[in-house]
């Protein structure tokens, strides 16, 4: 008998009060990592109604303007109209920054991690992204809202909103897309029937797959509260790290409770989640499982992981003992290890801070004057390596019998 399920997922644009928290602290570490490719970095940002707040622990023999980086990352979001509640050129900005704590640099200036806890990483087959597919297709739906808003398709429209798509399942497998939510900031002199229409026509269905999509036979609901005027930090306040299942994925799996935006990578809350995702993707990609989770765990200041847990929810070609093993023959989950493969000494981190980061494409792109690679961590470049490793762990297993 076919199992049958509901599964939802939720992202927000990027003029999200907690998205442009997350923006702006990742734009202070990469113009620090542009100058200090050791700089220390944990910034956490506050928004509200006019103002904008910066705090952290720094360590850095450069310096930044961290007010322009505020109000050039909130004219470059669309907050240019101080009727929207904060405004780029007329906010006001508060900062109070320290150094690290000398107690966490004498672990992390040997190679240790950054602190203890524990990181995931997922990858599914069920398209080629390797994402679940709900929080793929909410991501679409807000970068679509952003991209129609700046180039004036929807002039109407203002930077704040968010949306949420159920797929139904059917034995593990996407089948149809059930119900979409979309709520959207918007001039006050639009009507509630014209964004519906406009929403429906020119934002979600263009990002649907037709091979999960009928409008006929979806369930819509389009601003639902019937009016959202008074949005973004005047709305609510934005937090840096209050929107981590919108980074990872969607709720599917699971979360050590780490957030990523506004830290350098000796933090293992990113480098290790980052090369969790890696691993996994991989793993999937070399066919080895249909879906796996990986879990890796750190004490502060020590640089192997204390564990290396892998779930393949029984999808596997190999018990996950196995996998695990073979795992840890192919990827070197130790933080300085993970920091020099993946590239993470370089200023790649503002364009994570919106629209997941997660299933994305690789991509090279030239920053002050050198060629660095963003989201390194979706590369495809251990599939090989995982199909020998599992398949000598196979023979050993077999010749056990």
């Amino acid at each position: 008998m076919a199992s049958r399920r509901l599964f939802t997922s939720e992202s927000v644009t990027e003029g999200h009060p907690d998205k442009i928290a997350d923006q702006i602290s990742d734009a202070v570490l990469d113009a620090i990592l542009e100058s200090d490719s050791n700089g220390r970095v944990a910034c956490e940002t506050l928004v509200t109604t006019g103002l904008a707040v910066i705090a952290g622990e720094i360590t850095t023999d450069t310096y930044v303007d961290i007010p322009a980086i505020v109000r050039g990352t909130l004219r470059s979001i669309g907050y240019t109209d101080s009727t929207y509640g904060i405004d780029g050129d007329t906010c006001a900005v508060m900062t109070t920054i320290d150094q690290q704590s000398p107690d966490i640099a004498m672990g992390v200036d040997t190679g240790g991690a950054g602190d203890q806890g524990m990181m995931f990483g997922y990858a599914t087959d069920e398209n080629d992204t390797y994402l679940p597919t709900p929080i793929l297709l909410a991501h679409r739906l807000t970068h679509r809202l952003a991209e129609v808003r700046k180039n004036g398709k929807l002039s109407w429209l203002r930077p704040d909103g968010k949306a949420q798509v159920t797929v139904e399942y059917e034995n593990d497998q996407p089948v149809r897309v059930a119900t979409v939510v979309v709520s959207t900031q918007h001039s006050p002199d639009v009507s509630l029937e014209q964004i519906r229409r406009e929403i429906i026509d020119k934002v979600v269905i263009p990002e649907m797959p037709e091979d999960l999509f009928d409008a006929e036979n979806c369930v819509f609901h389009i601003n639902p509260t019937g009016r959202f005027v008074i949005g973004g930090p005047h709305g609510d306040a934005g937090l840096t790290g209050r929107k981590i299942i919108v980074d990872t994925y969607g709720g599917v799996g699971r979360h050590g409770g780490g957030a990523f935006s506004g830290k350098d990578a000796t933090k293992v809350d990113r480098s290790a989640a980052y090369a969790a995702r890696w691993a996994a993707k991989n793993l999937v990609a070399a066919g080895l499982a249909n879906r796996c989770e990986i879990q890796l765990a750190y004490a502060i200041g020590v640089a192997e992981p204390v564990s290396v847990h892998v779930d393949t929810f029984g999808t596997g070609e190999l018990p996950d003992e196995h996998i695990a093993a073979a795992l840890r023959k192919v990827f070197d989950f130790r933080p300085l290890a993970i920091i020099e493969r993946l590239g993470l000494r370089n200023p790649i981190f503002r364009p994570t801070a919106a629209y997941g980061h997660f299933g994305r494409t690789p991509e090279m792109k030239r920053i002050d004057g050198r060629e660095v690679q963003l989201f390194p961590w979706e590369k495809l470049d251990r599939v090989e390596d995982l199909r020998v490793a599992t398949a000598l762990s196979g023979s050993v297993t077999a010749a056990g019998r």
